[in-house]
């Protein structure tokens, strides 16, 4: 091993601790530091990253950094140089199987790590990922495009049309189901644009992502990818769905319709919850267990709606108190065609922002106020404050999620300039964005320290 290949990516302080103790990339070591020691293999660093850390995996599969200042002594015990390569086999193909297309946008499904760069790479041909997840040639044939390479804080309008008009291409050649490779963090915002861009699909439309990259050992990627590829190729459920963990568990995965669905937690696997009502289905490796019947069933035909129009001059305000108005007089000047409000309560702002509201709507700016408790309808009868807001113009979104309503509004808007008819858009629901009641169990919370809730999650919450 050449030297530049022994302490690939080390500079600096970290380099001459490495030199110091003899201790290269790929060593099998017991690092002593006067916080404690760690056993794990010397990593390549991000040639970014800083010189003050050593990259250490841990035997329980973890990477950490381990602070050059804090090394007392490394130990070397041998040496044990990994392959993150994928393993590429050919994904077999049976004619008495269904065939599912997977669209890639950037997500990482399976994946590996880069340590020149930390960056994670995603395997996504069908080699890659029969090499991956072999389970999946038990379910369907599999096909896969990437469509996109973006982080999801990247997706827009140009990637939400170009995702809805590949779906209605892989519809007409006749594909069983299609599932969508996609980050987390927006997974929530497409899976509601493709419900109205893509509307009467005959077939399942399953997004899916993972909240831990394929190499850790904790990862959700291949079960979540399992359980997205069975519901493409099985369910009756024809709809725009998310597919991620149920519990932090692996015990299932759930089916969520792509309206009402949010990312509720950073990092937890089971982050993705249907607000305000219930998920569509459970899935496991053995089945799918439907929870609702109110679902658009597949079809054999391949009839399938595509309307990609959107306008993009439409923002979301969620309302603090003491929101000084030019937040509102900022949108009408530069050009905004729609706002979104996520208010309190029931749906209020304070009365600074008055003026700036009727503003707004005089000026032919659609305005809609949905609530910021994400559970629960917009009431704006109640109180003055509510009555008054909707007498300025600002017309009030039943229990849309804001950040459904927000693409609702760009939707309706890529459909016409006449507020009245874009107002009959956004209120009639088309793909379970308002619902008529919210269930009794639409909305739990569990309040940890509470004694009959500590022990519904000691017997249950595994």
């Amino acid at each position: 091993m050449s030297s530049n290949e022994a302490y690939k990516g080390y500079r600096n302080e970290a380099l001459e601790t490495l030199k110091k103790f003899s201790a290269q990339i790929w060593s099998d070591v017991e690092i002593k530091t006067s916080k404690g020691k760690y056993y794990g293999i010397i990593l390549p660093r991000s040639e970014t990253a800083d010189s003050a850390h050593i990259v250490l995996k841990l035997r329980s599969g973890y990477n950490i950094g381990v602070a050059v200042k804090a090394i007392e002594e490394i130990n070397i015990s041998g040496r044990k140089e990994a392959n993150y390569k994928i393993q590429e086999k050919a994904f077999p193909y049976d004619p008495s199987k269904p065939m599912v297309k997977l669209l890639g946008t950037g997500g990482t499904i399976a994946s590996r790590l880069d340590y020149r760069t930390g960056a994670v790479i995603p395997a996504f041909s069908p080699g890659e990922l029969f090499g991956s997840v072999p389970e999946l040639a038990d379910i369907c044939n599999l096909e896969t495009e990437k469509l996109y390479g973006v982080f999801s804080e990247n997706m827009g309008p140009e990637q939400w049309k170009g995702t809805a008009e590949a779906i209605g291409r892989e519809i007409k050649k006749g594909v069983q189901g299609i599932v969508i490779g996609h980050g987390t963090d927006t997974m929530h915002h497409t899976a509601a644009c493709l419900s109205f861009m893509v509307q009467n699909s005959p077939i399942p439309i399953v997004m899916v992502g993972s909240q831990r990259s394929s190499d850790r050992p904790s990862s959700d990627a291949a079960l979540n990818l399992q359980h997205s590829v069975k519901t493409a190729a099985e369910s009756d459920i024809a709809e725009v769905m998310v597919c991620m963990f149920g519990p932090t568990s692996d015990a299932y995965g759930l089916l969520h319709r792509g309206t009402r669905v949010r990312k509720m937690h950073s990092s937890y696997r089971s982050t993705f919850r249907t607000i305000g009502d219930i998920p569509l289905a459970m899935v496991s490796k053995k089945e799918i267990h439907l929870l609702r019947q109110d679902y658009k069933r597949r079809r054999k035909d391949r009839e399938v709606t595509i309307n990609t129009s959107f306008e993009e001059k439409v923002s979301i305000v969620y309302y603090y108190p003491n929101m000084k108005p030019d937040i509102i007089e900022s949108l009408i000047d530069n050009g905004y065609k729609g706002i979104i409000i996520a208010g309190t309560g029931l749906g209020h702002v304070n009365k600074p922002l008055y003026p700036a509201l009727k503003r707004a709507c005089d000026n032919n700016i659609a305005v809609y106020m949905t609530v910021q408790t994400l559970w629960g309808y917009v009431q704006m009868y109640v109180y003055d404050t509510g009555r008054d807001i909707m007498e300025l113009g600002v017309v009030p979104c039943a229990n849309m999620l804001p950040e459904v309503a927000y693409i609702k509004l760009g939707w309706a808007l890529g459909q016409t300039n006449d507020l009245n008819k874009v107002k009959e858009i956004m209120l009639t629901p088309i793909a379970g964005e308002i619902t008529e009641r919210e269930p009794s169990n639409g909305y739990l919370i569990y309040q940890g320290g509470i004694p009959e809730v500590e022990e519904f999650i000691s017997k249950y919450m595994k």
